[in-house]
C-alpha cells in the first residue's frame, strides 16, 4: 500500500521510446507520476495536454512528469507523437506499477462492471518518498493542484 511519508514503490517499464525506466531513475528530481486510464481518450488527453502546456512550471520547481497506462508502448509512442507530448509514458500491460500503487479498480458504465485505472496522481520527492496522493482526479485544476503542492 501506498503511503505519505513512505518510500514509493519503485518499478521497471518500457517508455515509449523503447528504453526502460526505474522510479530510481529520477532520485534528485521531485516525480510527478500520474497514472491514467487511456491513451487518445477525452479525458486523457485532456489531462496529458494539460501538464504538456505547465511543463515549465514543473521544471522550475525540479519536478519531471511520468505518465503510466497500461496501453502498448506502440499506443504510448502514436499518442506522444500526435500531442508532442515532452514527458515520457510508461506502457504497463503486465499491472505491475497499477498494483504497486493501488490504481486498479473495480468500475462500472452503464451498469456494467469492470476493472481498469482509477486516474490518480503521486507527488515523490527527491528521495523517493511520497509526499502527497490523488485519487480519483478530476482533470480540470489538477495541474493547479499539483502546483500548489510541490
Amino acid at each position: 500500500m501506498v503511503e505519505i511519508n513512505k518510500k514509493a514503490p519503485d518499478f521497471t517499464l518500457t517508455a515509449d521510446d523503447g528504453k526502460k525506466y526505474s522510479l530510481k531513475d529520477f532520485r534528485g528530481k521531485k516525480v510527478i507520476l500520474y497514472f491514467y486510464p487511456k491513451d487518445n481518450t477525452s479525458g486523457c488527453t485532456k489531462e496529458a495536454c494539460s501538464f504538456r502546456d505547465n511543463i515549465k512550471l514543473f521544471q522550475k520547481k525540479n519536478a519531471v512528469i511520468i505518465g503510466i497506462s497500461k496501453d502498448s508502448v506502440e499506443s504510448h509512442k502514436k499518442f506522444k507523437s500526435k500531442f508532442n507530448l515532452p514527458f515520457p509514458l510508461l506502457s504497463d500491460e503486465a499491472l505491475d506499477a497499477i498494483k504497486k500503487y493501488d490504481v486498479w479498480k473495480e468500475k462500472s458504465m452503464y451498469g456494467k462492471k469492470y476493472y481498469g485505472i482509477e486516474r490518480s496522481t503521486f507527488i515523490i520527492d527527491e528521495q523517493g518518498i511520497v509526499r502527497e496522493i490523488f485519487r480519483k482526479v478530476k482533470v480540470d485544476g489538477h495541474i493547479e493542484e499539483i502546483l500548489d503542492k510541490i
